[in-house]
């Protein structure tokens, strides 16, 4: 159990230095400065408390990352004992330390047997930019330079980089100076909004046949990669139609693009498998992982590569010139073993499948299934979304749906409630240590915040 806090100085003396030297992450800074941004100070599984001492429940892991929840003392401890042991060291100059050698043995021991090899980095972010490089010089190996385009999805998020932002589909990021060229994009399996007639099967089909378009119309030999996430997660939680991912792996394998799934919200048990990709049934080439790989204590990311791309760069590629100052810093690295130990001994990714994760899906869909703001419930394991909607039987969105997701966002905070809210949905990712009576908790409050926000639309 974490310690109380006691203020070392007034909320408004933490807003105003912050206001004078942060500049935050998709924010107006003006905004947000005469606002003020609350000030956490403590967490303890599944809450936080603010310097002010109110109390939330966190229903997006931090930013999904909080896997194993807060004031866990294993990671704390592995932390520490690592720094004593060994603070910092690289993995250049023919270098390695035992702490990155055993979190990579006990990942690829978890990992299907086409996956063979790891690039750490620092972030999701990183790891996506490293993938087009990687990516791009496995062509350059095989003899085919030419094969450099990588397509994503519009309104796809890959990390906030330049690289990252342009792999990514959000075009007011591109707007403002995140687009690079040889880097295409097809419209992402929101069936939601853009399914029309279309059956869910029928329109994950069609989505996914946008894809052999577009290689054909840039042609198969300059397509190096489709990148995407397997469940849309900063783009609205939106999970694609079952028909969509064997048709995405279709695509891949005839033309010969490789398949990068983007694991990094998806990764180390969100959905009840280890990996969001195996709860959809495809095999990508490589995996983008982040955040649950250390439950946020530390910011690590990296790039796994299957067989078939790791033996063509050791084998046949000579030096390849990358490198990051804190690629499998030791100390992240033992704070990574250790959360993958816990979510593995502890059985978390097991309980998040069997028990706790259909005990969320039951709840939502018992309590939203008649709510007249929701429309839509999508989910799985421990990562939903709630569609709100004008007219559930047309499919009729809110002109203004931004503006009420946000106004629901902001009465959950005065429910002491974090949920998110994108493009008229909002979206939970609960710690996967959620005990069934935290998901009543969040269920309930999520209740009141939907509740109030119908109440102000005149819908209850």
């Amino acid at each position: 159990m974490t310690v109380p806090h006691t203020p070392n100085r007034q909320t408004q003396d933490y807003q105003a230095l912050d206001a004078a030297h942060h500049i935050h992450a998709f924010v107006d800074q003006k905004a947000l400065n005469a606002e003020g941004p609350r000030v956490m100070v403590r967490g303890e599984r599944l809450h936080l408390w603010d310097n002010d001492g109110n109390r939330y429940l966190d229903g997006m892991s931090g930013l999904w990352c909080t896997n194993l929840g807060y004031g866990r003392q294993d990671l704390v401890q592995a932390a520490s004992k690592q720094m004593e042991q060994l603070s910092y060291y690289n993995m250049f100059f023919h270098t390695t330390h035992p702490a990155v050698v055993e979190l990579s043995e006990t990942l690829f021991s978890l990992l299907p047997a086409h996956y063979s090899h790891a690039i750490y980095t620092n972030s999701g972010s990183e790891a996506n930019e490293v993938l087009i490089r990687t990516v791009r010089r496995y062509w350059q190996i095989l003899g085919k330079p030419q094969k450099k385009v990588m397509i994503g999805r519009w309104n796809g998020y890959h990390g906030s980089t330049l690289a990252a932002t342009a792999l990514g589909g959000m075009k007011f990021m591109h707007e403002m100076g995140g687009m690079l060229p040889d880097i295409a994009h097809i419209d992402e399996p929101y069936w939601y909004a853009n399914g029309g007639e279309l059956t869910p099967a029928e329109f994950g089909r069609r989505c996914a046949l946008q894809l052999e378009e577009k290689i054909l119309e840039l042609g198969a030999e300059n397509v190096a990669g489709f990148i995407a996430e397997p469940f849309q997660g900063a783009g609205g939680m939106i999970f694609p139609p079952e028909s969509y991912w064997p048709e995405i792996q279709r695509i891949c394998n005839q033309y010969d693009v490789l398949l990068c799934a983007d694991e990094v919200i998806g990764g180390f048990g969100r959905t009840g498998e280890w990996f969001a990709h195996q709860h959809f049934g495809f095999q990508p080439d490589t995996l983008s992982i982040a955040k649950g790989l250390t439950s946020g204590y530390l910011p690590m990311g990296g790039l796994v590569l299957s067989k078939r791309i790791a033996e063509v760069l050791v084998e046949q590629g000579g030096v390849f010139a990358h490198g990051l100052t804190y690629s499998g810093h030791p100390v992240a690295a033992a704070v990574a073993l250790a959360t993958i130990k816990a979510l593995r001994d502890e059985g978390i990714v097991n309980q998040v499948k069997d028990d706790t994760g259909p005990y969320l899906q039951q709840c939502l869909r018992q309590v939203f299934g008649n709510h007249p703001l929701v429309g839509d419930i999508q989910g799985t394991g421990l990562v939903a979304a709630l569609q709100f909607a004008e007219d559930k039987n047309s499919r009729k969105r809110f002109a203004n749906e931004n503006d009420i997701a946000w106004r629901c966002r902001t009465l959950g905070f005065e429910e002491g409630l974090i949920i998110r809210s994108t493009l008229g949905r909002m979206i939970m990712a609960p710690a996967l240590v959620a005990s069934r009576a935290e998901l009543d908790e969040l269920v309930e409050k999520t209740k009141r915040a939907v509740d109030r926000t119908a109440m102000e639309l005149g819908l209850l």
